[in-house]
């Protein structure tokens, strides 16, 4: 069954192989899970608490590395192989001078990812002529330590080099069926951090439609209408316009959002107070979710009245307090797309 808005990945994008780099969204080593300290006591890992802006430090096998190119071109990267490191070491090799990628934020990111036994490439996102940087979250609870601490505490319009252990390229859930990682050698590039919150022009509200109020730090508060039914169709209003990209479809979204039950007034469902907008894509959820999603811009607010046919019909989503026939409202900011 789809989802409304997943917190999480979907189960067939948590897996336990480090090497599902291309997946959803781009690096799909979307397990968290924290991994144990080697023998040599590494530096603190950037997968710390939240506010916590810890990072490997550079070592040996980091500095080791030879990077060409220009920050945001694809890099040339040779070092002799095999690399092998027992914890994660980081280089800074261009200092950037934007926002920082704090723990819980949601970078723009071009990253590539080599074998570290091989040299070999294997993956890239980002640098290819026409593409878009990818999002990445600063969080483990998104990807495995060593993808988050390549990104982590690093100034926008940065280029690092980590060489991240085995060991932080897997996650506590991997079983012995997985494949055994092994270190990698990870050159990105932050181009940007995603806001918490749509930054739209405001428009004017739509007659019919629940009220939204914001706090200072964009969390809304919904009041349904009193005594009035909810429309039999699906309904979209826009309360901020954005100026960014179109949401195709399919897509890989991140987004800030808030579920209400129009039956109930209750908040089943939110990213908000979690720390870090979600990112999912657009066939993991109700169709009337993403209707209300696609074609509309980056930076924009949305509101959508999901009636039952556009959501969960007459079963529900009796684990989230969704009778059948429930009709739901969603606030959605829309932050960036891939």
């Amino acid at each position: 069954m789809t989802r409304t808005a997943p917190p999480v990945p979907s189960a067939s994008v948590r897996r336990g192989r480090w090497v599902a780099l291309v997946a959803v969204p781009v690096l799909a080593l979307v397990l968290g899970g924290c991994t144990t300290s080697g023998p040599d006591e590494p530096a603190p890992s950037a997968s710390g608490a939240s506010g916590d802006c810890r990072a490997p430090d550079p070592g040996a096998s980091s500095d080791a590395v030879d990077v060409t190119g220009d920050v945001g071109s694809k890099p040339e990267v040779s070092f002799d192989s095999p690399l092998e490191v027992t914890s994660t070491q980081r280089t800074t090799l261009v200092e950037g001078s934007g926002e920082v990628a704090e723990q819980g934020s949601v970078a723009n990111v071009r990253i590539a990812v080599y074998d570290a036994a091989t040299g070999a490439e294997v993956t890239s996102a980002g640098f290819d002529e026409g593409q878009q940087p990818t999002q990445l979250t600063v969080s483990t609870d998104y990807y495995v330590p060593g993808i988050v601490d390549a990104i982590a505490c690093v100034a926008s319009g940065s280029r690092t080099v980590t060489v991240a252990s085995a060991a932080d390229m897997t996650t506590a859930t991997a079983t012995e069926q997985d494949a055994a990682p092994s270190p990698v050698v990870i050159v990105a590039d932050v181009v940007s951090i995603v806001p918490t919150k749509a930054t739209g022009e405001a428009q004017p509200p739509t007659d019919g439609f629940p009220t939204v109020e914001l706090a200072d730090d964009g969390q809304p508060t919904v009041t349904i209408p009193a005594g009035t039914d909810p429309p039999s169709d699906l309904r979209i209003e826009v309360l901020k316009k954005g100026d960014g990209a179109v949401v195709p479809d399919p897509a890989n979204v991140t987004v800030q959002y808030q579920g209400v039950n129009w039956t109930t007034g209750e908040v089943f469902d939110e990213s908000w107070g979690k720390g870090t907008p979600t990112p999912f894509s657009t066939d993991q959820v109700v169709p009337g979710f993403a209707k209300a999603m696609i074609g509309q811009t980056v930076g924009s607010q949305v509101v959508v009245i999901i009636p039952p046919s556009e959501g969960y019909g007459d079963a529900g989503q009796p684990s989230a307090g969704i009778g059948g026939g429930d009709t739901l409202v969603f606030v959605i900011d829309i932050l960036a797309v891939a």
